[in-house]
């Protein structure tokens, strides 16, 4: 018959497997994963300038309501951008780029198109947005091979011949000026953090106007679907002019602004109005503009620098290892905080290092392994503290049959539950030894039932009285019963416990009689104790071991005991009697010859005290 494996061994496959699964595949952490990656990111940036060749010229709230008086409301002519584009022109700039559609002609200022493309004519590096679309009714549509010049895209193998693309490209230019390229910005659970490079149609490669405009400006542009962004500086990271502010400096007679402004810069046009809602949500901050994930796309490939994700497999790796070694520490009993101090330094590193890395433009993921290896942890460290509660409680009602429960708990509480009373010891200890006298003739009229039951009611009310005064029952040997003071629990006053337990103890046989209620009977006990060095603790077999003191103590008590009859209902020892000091009075009754011992040993009988409390108080307070 196979042995079933453990909780521990079986719990700890499936989570590696879920842990795979998780990491390499369902990635339904990643949400997590984001959250301090965006925030590093964001600290980082806040650290970074960016490219200062890069220039934006903004359509802001204040060039609509400049602008309105001077050529009307939002959208203007064309001939506007004429204007701009021919000052900026002048200063020999690397690039322009508009970030505005014009995918549709004006029907109404027809000659306000054709100065903007009698502007653009003939001029290099003049750039345009193109937008993908489905094939439907709004969008041109075409074979891609008889646009792929206009649209500039790139043949792979994979072409196929036949396919065919929907778009809205620049109408309102000259299909001559056309330079274009897309301006997809990639939302990953509702933020951007990544843009694409090339559009793959059917084996057809559509470029991003990021990657058209650095590809014809001769930086290399990887051949790739998307990249990474790395953000540098904050909301408005890049050196920003307004749109009616420049426009306003043409008219002048004398210009204002610097004559080589834009002499060797990249400069992006395009609006970012709060009316125009050209913003989008990115790890630095939820209404980032559009016109700086551009500038930012464009930073990024002119510096060649590009975040990139590592792999997942070596964290998968490390997290797996991590996993094993916590798995061992519970395996070999090794104390639980010791894999949550690893992991409580470990954490903080990981988070500093994953820091470090966007320095050389990497980002770690790192929520998802740490979650896992301390949701592996927690599980374990959750079991073994049910499995050390459940032995709390196991210990608490064995050792419950011994002594109070109250005193149980307060010992455990002192000494730990784990292992607790296992450990031998030798204690200065009083042992009471009481058996019933004349109890044959308790039992010979009556049945076993009845005998076992008239036991048990006399047990129990001796055991009260042992617990009352802080003893330990040990066992029950037939009618006698053998208890001690002093362990576990140090009790400075064992012997006089002992001895007020004693007393009451006789006291608790008359009304054991009174309960009988039965004149022909004729029945006793006999309390013999004795102080002195013992040893203590779970003594037997790794089968079976008790709760016992063992030593010449105890054979000692037990032979006083034996010397009461006749002689006086409680006997104790002279060790006991000083142990007692003046808290007790005595009567001595002399000295006996022991079993054992070449000594006589003086033995002497407790006087109960006036003020011994009534057993019915006592049980009140208990």
């Amino acid at each position: 018959m196979r042995k079933r494996l453990g909780f521990i061994p079986l719990f700890s496959l499936v989570f590696v497997i879920f842990a795979t699964t998780e990491m390499l595949w369902l990635h339904n952490l990643q949400r997590l994963d984001h959250l301090l990656s965006d925030f590093l990111v964001k600290t980082h940036a806040e650290k970074l300038k960016p490219d200062p060749d890069i220039v934006i010229i903004s359509i802001d709230d204040v060039s609509l309501a400049e602008m309105e008086g001077k050529v009307g409301k939002w959208v203007w002519p064309r001939s506007v951008h004429a204007e701009i584009l021919e000052a900026i022109y002048k200063q020999q700039p690397r690039a322009i780029i508009f970030d505005l559609t014009f995918n549709e002609k004006d029907k109404d200022r027809p000659e306000s198109d054709q100065l903007f493309n009698d502007a653009i004519r003939g001029k290099q590096h003049i750039y345009f947005p193109i937008t993908l679309r489905s094939l439907s009714k709004d969008a041109y549509v075409g074979h891609l091979s008889e646009i792929a010049k206009p649209l500039g895209l790139i043949k792979t193998a994979q072409a196929d011949p036949e396919a065919r693309g929907g778009f809205l490209p620049p109408f309102a230019i000259e299909m001559a000026s056309w330079q274009v390229g897309t301006i997809n910005f990639n939302h990953d659970r509702g933020v951007g953090r990544s843009y694409d490079l090339y559009t793959n149609l059917s084996g057809w490669l559509l470029p991003s106007l990021p990657a058209k405009v650095m590809q014809s400006l001769g930086y290399p542009v990887p051949l790739q679907a998307e990249m990474l962004l790395s953000w540098r500086g904050g909301k408005y990271p890049y050196t920003r002019i307004s749109y009616s502010e420049l426009y306003a400096d043409i008219d002048r007679a004398k210009s204002l602004r610097a004559a080589n402004e834009f002499k060797n810069k990249i400069v992006i046009i395009g609006a970012d109005a709060s009316s125009l809602h050209d913003i989008r949500p990115t790890p630095i901050d939820n209404e980032y503009s559009g016109l700086d994930i551009l500038a930012t796309a464009m930073d990024n490939l002119k510096n060649q620098r590009a975040m990139q994700m590592p792999a997942q497999w070596p964290f998968l790796t490390l997290t797996l290892f991590l996993i094993a070694a916590i798995y061992q520490c519970f395996r070999k009993r090794i104390n639980a905080l010791y894999p949550a101090l690893a992991l409580a330094i470990m954490t903080p590193i990981s988070v500093l290092l994953a820091y470090l890395a966007l320095s050389q433009l990497i980002v770690i993921h790192l929520i998802t392994p740490l979650l896992l290896v301390w949701t592996y942890y927690f599980t374990l460290a959750l079991r073994e503290y049910w499995v050390v509660h459940r032995s709390y409680q196991a210990t608490i009602k064995e050792f419950g049959r011994y002594v109070n429960p109250h005193v149980v708990k307060d010992w455990i509480a002192k000494e730990g539950s784990e292992h607790v009373g296992e450990k031998a010891e030798s204690r200065d200890i009083t042992v009471l030894f009481s058996d019933i006298r004349g109890f044959t003739s308790l039992s010979e009229n009556r049945s076993p039932e009845e005998v076992v039951a008239l036991l048990n009611r006399y047990f129990t009310l001796q055991v009260e009285v042992i617990f009352r005064f802080n003893g330990t029952v040990d066992k029950f040997i037939g009618d006698c019963i053998m208890a001690f003071w002093g362990a576990p629990l140090d009790n400075p006053q064992h012997a006089h416990d002992a001895v007020m337990a004693a007393l009451e103890m006789s006291q608790v046989l008359e009304k054991f009689k009174t309960e009988i209620n039965d004149a022909s009977l004729d029945f006793d006990v006999g309390i013999g104790l004795h102080s002195g060095p013992a040893v203590v603790g779970s003594i037997g077999s790794a089968e079976r071991k008790e709760f016992t003191a063992i030593g010449d103590t105890v054979n000692l008590a037990s032979r006083i005991e034996g010397l009461t009859k006749g002689v006086s209902r409680i006997l104790v020892s002279r060790e006991t009697m000083l142990l007692c000091g003046d808290s007790l009075d005595f009567h001595a009754v002399g000295s006996y010859k022991v079993k054992g011992r070449e000594q006589e040993v003086e033995l002497f009988s407790p006087l109960a005290p006036i003020c011994l409390p009534s057993l019915q108080n006592d049980k009140d307070a208990i």
